[in-house]
């Protein structure tokens, strides 16, 4: 098209540059678009990978308020929630041993309640996080826990691993489940080597048979409900089982008929300890304390083909 006026040729060429112009912004925001979305998925991912590391660096926020390096123990009644869902998945079983010496429960013996579970362990056998999470604490308690590491993991639990023999972690270290965190050994108030073993919310004690199967070596379920008036622990009163949901107080009381059981199997038994000498098992030795092999047996839940170590500890 040719225009002979000078002012319409004028307006062709500003038609004609404005189209142009317009074409050219038109491709620059088709070429501008797959950027964006591919801008917000790094941002996604970018947010993403900040959530997971802040609940590495600091997990279960929702029920901790507090980072404590020096006690074990240090939450208050206040502080435990009245029902709280705990993940079991992605676990790792602390000890490959299947074998609990003992449970959760009063201990007539010592005249108080064990708060934890007690698996056979060998000093020098690695202990393993059990969940993913942080470590909260590693100390040495010469008249406790000897050697202790307690982890506070993202599913709001937090672990405690007793009598070890070395650490193998720092505090305020990452860890994931299954990690090795520690030696197996015979620290502190402990009578022969074996990993004391509790789990915890936000300081209220939980059977951990309830949440793990150690001679299947497996957890009970997916997940496990915390109510807090089903605790099963304030101080040493043993009639807080009763107050227990249904699940629990059957394992409480198959705990305490257990420990019935063992008082009236091994009520002569009860005070005494034996070293175990090279050469011996143990049929020679209840021969030597003048006791039978069951009353041996039942006192250290162990069976008449258990080989026996040479400075192992026997109770009688």
């Amino acid at each position: 098209m040719e225009f002979r006026h000078p002012k319409l040729r004028t307006l062709g060429a500003l038609l004609i540059g404005l189209c142009a112009t317009t074409a050219t912004a038109q491709d620059l925001i088709a070429n501008q678009a797959p950027i964006d979305r591919k801008q917000k998925a790094v941002d996604s991912l970018t947010i993403t990978r900040l959530i997971e590391k802040e609940a590495f660096e600091a997990p279960s926020t929702d029920l901790y308020t507090s980072w404590n390096n020096k006690q074990v123990f240090c939450y208050s009644e206040k502080e435990v929630p009245e029902t709280y869902k705990i993940d079991l998945r992605g676990f790792a079983m602390p000890t490959p041993s299947r074998v609990v010496t003992s449970r959760v429960g009063y201990r007539p013996r010592f005249k108080r309640m064990h708060k934890g579970l007690d698996i056979k362990v060998y000093t020098g056998d690695t202990i393993y996080a059990a969940f993913d999470g942080k470590i909260r604490m590693r100390a040495f308690q010469p008249k406790g826990f000897g050697n202790v590491v307690v982890i506070r993991h993202n599913n709001g639990l937090e672990t405690i691993y007793g009598h070890l023999s070395k650490h193998l972690v720092h505090e305020g270290q990452v860890v994931k489940a299954g990690q090795p965190i520690g030696l197996g050994g015979n620290t502190g108030a402990s009578y022969g080597s074996h990993l004391h073993f509790e789990t915890r919310l936000v300081g209220a004690l939980i059977d951990p048979e309830e949440l793990f199967d150690f001679p299947n070596q497996d957890i009970k379920a997916d997940y496990y409900v915390f109510h807090k008036n089903g605790r099963g622990e304030k101080g040493n009163k043993t009639e807080d089982r009763f107050n227990r949901p249904a699940t629990e107080q059957n394992s409480m009381l198959a705990v305490a008929t257990n420990t019935a059981a063992e008082a009236a199997n091994g009520s002569a038994l009860q005070g005494k300890n034996y070293q175990v000498k090279a050469g011996e098992n143990v049929a020679s030795i209840a021969r030597r304390l003048d006791i039978s092999v069951d009353q041996l047996c039942n006192a250290n839940h162990i069976s008449r083909n258990t080989h026996l170590r040479p400075g192992q500890i026997l109770r009688y």
